[in-house]
């Protein structure tokens, strides 16, 4: 046998891209591998157990269809492409999310696909749920809401509400930030499987939750019903209404399912009850209603049996890795509650150490500040004894000043005493001189008037000599040449004694009186003068005395 004969053949593969809500994966498939071997593959990649909520959907013509598992890959209707493009997602949903998912990856992609439908808007959501929901996948994704680290504004490139609730309000995106992490702050110290977990409990009570809907009609010309099935059964909707069903069929209360061609047939587990028929656009629309009829109802029926030993074994697992994280997340909380702790008294240190360094700082800062306005003091009690000695020196000087000034004060009063008293005086003077003057007046009138009376008795003496003259001599007028000479001597020499005795008393008083006159002129002058002096001596002394005070 050749080497070449004893080589197995590598068998033929195709390749396929599987799609996730968040990841995407390539797999290359053996040619003759049947859908179950494919979602096999993509399960134990996943490290998925709860394989029977999942499924490989595909679109083809516009209709999205699922992976059958008992046939071929190759040999069922798919896109023609390289590689094979299929979604995995969730086909079935549990009725009680809480209880049924077990695994933690199984919660993770329902909340990331219940998630996707509600901001398609394929599942209806309140706004007020909307911003709740909101607010569990925050936490989900960032944690416990921290301010110093979530600050306005990490959620602007999060999608966290429907496009139809952002319409309907007119709210900025900073105002619907605020209103999620108002509720974001208060879910603080949940778990990210524990918030998933508790959006799941709030969507699933919506009324599109886990529901595929399907346009039929009660006649072949007419589609104005949908078709709904879902977990608990069979229901029947308006056209307009999908919130409300106008009919429902329960599974337990369904006994059999089957299509002809477009006709679809639900006939109930009483037999007396009526038949509901209705009609389908297309065959592969009730190939695609009775398939996840089928698989809606085994769920339906398992549920309420005893759980297999895989399911027990996957309960006790889940109950231990939930206890084991509840063990865990208690472990990490007070971890982070002792990190935080110790964060915070790592921050109180620091501050405590910032202030003592600020106080150190600022002791330095005052110190400094102490040893310039040291200095400044002293430069300044330099300057205050100079300053003092300056202003003793001015001191002594103002008390030597102030004493001269009452020297001069006291010889000003001196002055002035004496100024008055020759004031006085010259007053006295004055008065003295004015009585003078007025006795010189009237002795001067009296000698006038003893002149007047001399001179008149001069000439009346005068003519009495003359007449006596004439008497004894009655010649003589005529002829005095011829009188005796001794006889007109003798004659003449008495008149001449009594007339030269005459004359002399009238020169000597004429001589006293000009002398007393001379004698007054004189005093009066050297009177003037002296007032003159009295004046000057007065207005020096006011001078004197205005400066003083002045200067004072």
């Amino acid at each position: 046998m050749s080497i070449r004969g004893l080589k197995k053949k590598q068998p033929k593969t195709f390749k396929v891209k599987i799609i996730t809500v968040d990841a995407e994966m390539e797999f290359s498939c053996e040619m003759k591998w049947k859908g179950k071997d494919l979602f096999d593959l993509v399960c134990r990649a996943l490290g998925l157990r709860e394989t029977w909520f999942f499924g490989l959907q595909y679109t083809i013509k516009g209709m999205c269809t699922w992976l059958k598992m008992d046939k071929k890959v190759l040999d069922q209707e798919i896109p023609k492409e390289d590689p094979i493009s299929f979604h995995f997602l969730a086909k079935f949903y549990p009725e009680k999310v809480e209880e049924e998912l077990l695994q933690e990856i199984t919660q993770h992609l329902f909340f990331l696909q219940v998630k996707k439908q509600i901001l398609d808007e394929e599942i209806y959501c309140s706004p007020e749920a909307t911003v709740l929901l909101a607010s569990y996948a925050v936490q989900a994704k960032y944690g416990d809401y921290d301010p110093n680290f979530h600050e306005p504004g990490f959620l602007a490139h999060d999608e966290l509400l429907p496009k139809r609730v952002l319409r309907q309000y007119q709210l900025t995106a900073e105002m619907w930030e605020e209103k999620i992490t108002a509720w974001y702050a208060e879910h603080r110290g949940i778990a990210r499987d524990e918030a998933e977990m508790n959006y799941l409990k709030i969507a699933q009570d919506l009324e599109m939750y886990g529901v595929n809907y399907f346009p039929i009609a009660q006649n072949k010309n007419h589609t104005d019903l949908l078709l709904g099935v879902d977990a608990k059964g069979i229901h029947i909707y308006s056209i307009n209404n999908r919130f409300s069903p106008n009919k429902s069929f329960e599974w337990s209360a369904i006994r059999n399912i089957s299509y002809s061609e477009k006709e679809l047939t639900i006939k109930p587990l009483d037999k007396k009850a009526e038949v509901f028929k209705f009609f389908s656009s297309q065959l592969k629309v009730n190939k695609l209603i009775l398939q996840l009829c089928i698989g809606n109802h085994d769920l339906f029926m398992r549920r309420r049996k005893v759980d297999s030993i895989e399911i027990q074994q996957m309960k006790a697992q889940a109950r231990e890795e939930k206890a084991r994280k509840k063990m865990e997340n208690q472990r990490l909380a007070r971890e982070k509650q002792l990190r935080e702790e110790a964060e915070r008294a790592k921050e109180e240190l620091e501050r405590r150490l910032f202030q003592l360094e600020d106080e150190a700082r600022q002791a330095n800062e005052a110190l400094l500040r102490s040893q310039e306005a040291a200095e400044l003091l002293a430069e300044k009690a330099q300057i205050a004894e100079e300053e003092a000695k300056l202003l003793a020196q001015n001191a002594a000087e103002a008390e030597q000043e102030r004493q001269r000034l009452e020297i001069t004060a006291l010889k000003t009063k001196e002055e002035k005493r004496l100024m008055e008293q020759k004031m006085r005086e010259a007053e006295l003077i004055a008065v003295k001189l004015v009585k003078e003057s007025d006795w010189r007046a009237k002795e001067a009138e009296h000698l006038k008037q003893d002149l007047h009376e001399a001179r008149e008795a001069e000439r009346k003496a005068k003519q009495k000599l003359l007449d006596i003259t004439r008497l004894n001599c009655p010649h003589m007028v005529n002829y005095p040449q011829y009188l005796p000479t001794d006889t007109r001597d003798t004659n003449f020499d008495k008149g001449s004694i009594k007339l030269d005795l005459k004359d002399i008393d009238l020169k000597r008083l004429s001589f006293e009186i000009e002398r007393e006159r001379l004698d007054y002129l004189e005093k009066s002058r050297k009177f003037e003068d002296r007032l003159k002096e009295l004046k000057s001596e007065i207005h020096a002394l006011k001078l004197e005395e205005k400066q003083s005070g002045l200067y004072s």
